[in-house]
């Protein structure tokens, strides 16, 4: 029988998992987070702490918010454009909409434009819903202080997030005309399905070939579509999967993961294409990733 401390870390791991993520946008130094989490709770005195799930999800964002300096590092060298590791979702993410949309690659692309502080108290308070004097003690600020966050980070997402929360039904209707268009090469079918100003990002991260710079503009991101999409599609196979909480297309060549397409959906019309080639990004695409909040 396991003891009091690991039944409770073991209860919580999954939801541990997911805050860090969202802080991170990186599996896999979400990953070590939860272990640095653990090594941390594995030494704390159970009889001093009032409230279990709340000490672990401070002690996982404080990690979370020492190892984004370091991210940020690395992106600051990182080849091409940076993009989110993306998560084999389980079915019922989707269920919990606030979950899905907040796990979403056009999500966590936005949660990127935020500070780090701004980045803990939105996902704490807006995904999480943990209350104030909570986050503060969190962050090592003053409640005050922490409003204060909130509300700016709020304001900076709400200017940037999706329109409106898009159905799975509505993001499964627009991948399939696309992918129907990529691979029959029909520019027009990609014009339609595309918004004008869309933008295809890839990332490679210098070790597959991808687009160096995001390209932008619904005309150009089809025209580019049409003609090097069809060519993969003629020898690859295109797949639909669920991927961080929204269907996405799965990409494979000679029977092995090439490449994750996620989209971002604008009033029912595709307005950011993500393309994930780093194969050092693709491991956690080999099972389902269970998130919780």
């Amino acid at each position: 029988m396991a003891d009091p401390a690991t039944e409770d870390f073991l209860a919580h791991r999954n939801l541990l998992f997911t805050v860090a993520y969202e802080m991170l946008g990186s599996a896999a130094d979400a990953e070590d987070v939860v272990q640095e989490t653990w090594l941390r709770w594995a030494g704390v005195d159970l009889d001093e702490i009032r409230d279990r799930r709340a000490y672990l999800v401070r002690i996982t964002t404080r990690q979370a918010l020492s190892r984004l300096r370091t991210l940020g590092r690395r992106k600051e060298s990182y080849v091409g454009s940076w993009l989110p590791e993306p998560l084999l979702t389980a079915p019922d993410v989707a269920d919990d909409v606030t979950l899905a949309e907040s796990v979403s690659m056009a999500m966590l692309l936005v949660l990127e434009t935020l500070t780090p502080t701004e980045r803990a108290v939105f996902v704490l308070r807006e995904v999480f819903d943990v209350g104030y004097d909570e986050i503060a003690e969190t962050v090592e600020r003053s409640p005050v202080a922490v409003r204060q966050i909130a509300h700016r980070a709020r304001a900076h997402v709400a200017a940037r997030r999706p329109r409106r929360t898009v159905s799975a039904a509505e993001a499964r209707d627009a991948l399939d005309a696309f992918r129907r268009a990529v691979e029959t090469g029909d520019l027009d079918g990609l014009l339609r399905v595309l918004s004008a100003d869309a933008v295809l990002v890839g990332d490679g991260g210098g070790i597959k070939q991808a687009i160096v710079r995001p390209v932008t503009g619904g005309d150009k991101v089809a025209r580019l579509l049409a003609g090097g999409w069809r060519r993969v599609a003629a020898v690859a196979s295109i797949e639909p999967a669920q991927v961080n909480g929204y269907p996405a297309l799965l990409v494979h060549l000679d029977g092995e993961l090439d490449t994750v397409v996620a989209v971002r959906l604008d009033d029912g019309r595709i307005s950011g294409l993500y393309a994930v080639r780093n194969p050092e990004k693709l491991s956690h695409m080999t099972r389902e990733t269970t998130l919780r909040r």
